[in-house]
């Protein structure tokens, strides 16, 4: 999977393909998907949500250019695969996810596969988790249709935030946030597919 889908399209990071060659996808997916794990696509982990392709985890990864002491910030924590790849690499992570039932399961894999630096926190992404802010990067795995402002308060100086933005009927672009002396600027990626961010109503 690393090299034929990750490492051809170019993500060339160290500890970002050793996370991916370390990190098990089929521990992450449901039982009725395992022999799908390594295939190059999302699959579904129910309650209309997915688990990402494996070289958009990669890619993620790799841009906010992570260090082992790093504190990362995830929104939407889905399965927890993508919270288990940044624990391998970086040294807190913290993520959040807005369906009880997916992040009582996360939770548990990410138990099971001894990710002791990660913290689940089940709540509404768009507000991020202010109490063990700033960030050194934050990644966002759902598609907003704006960059959320209190992201942009919790990311440090010199911070990094990888986040899809658009309409989740249109294909979104995935963008780089840079924080410099409290301005943002932002960098399209390449064009993405993710499920929209869910907000409480």
């Amino acid at each position: 999977m690393v090299k034929q889908q990750i490492e051809r399209r170019g993500v060339k990071d160290t500890v970002v393909l050793k996370a991916m060659r370390t990190v098990k996808r089929h521990a992450f997916v449901p039982a009725s998907q395992a022999g799908n794990a390594y295939e190059d696509r999302p699959l579904p982990i129910g309650y209309g949500q997915t688990i990402s392709q494996p070289y958009i985890v990669a890619y993620m990864t790799e841009v906010i250019k992570p260090q082992s002491n790093f504190k990362v910030l995830e929104i939407g924590t889905g399965s927890g695969y993508q919270a288990a790849v940044l624990s391998a690499i970086v040294k807190e992570v913290y993520t959040i996810e807005i369906i009880p039932e997916l992040g009582k399961s996360a939770t548990e894999q990410l138990k099971k596969a001894d990710c002791k630096n990660v913290q689940v926190k089940t709540g509404d992404g768009y507000h991020g988790w202010k109490e063990h802010a700033p960030y050194d990067a934050i990644v966002v795995t759902a598609a907003a249709e704006y960059i959320p402002p209190p992201l942009i308060s919790q990311l440090k100086e010199g911070g990094k935030m990888v986040i899809p933005v658009g309409s989740s009927f249109m294909t979104q672009m995935l963008i780089l946030v840079e924080k410099k002396k409290d301005t943002a600027t932002t960098k399209s990626l390449l064009p993405v597919a993710f499920v929209p961010l869910t907000r409480k109503k």
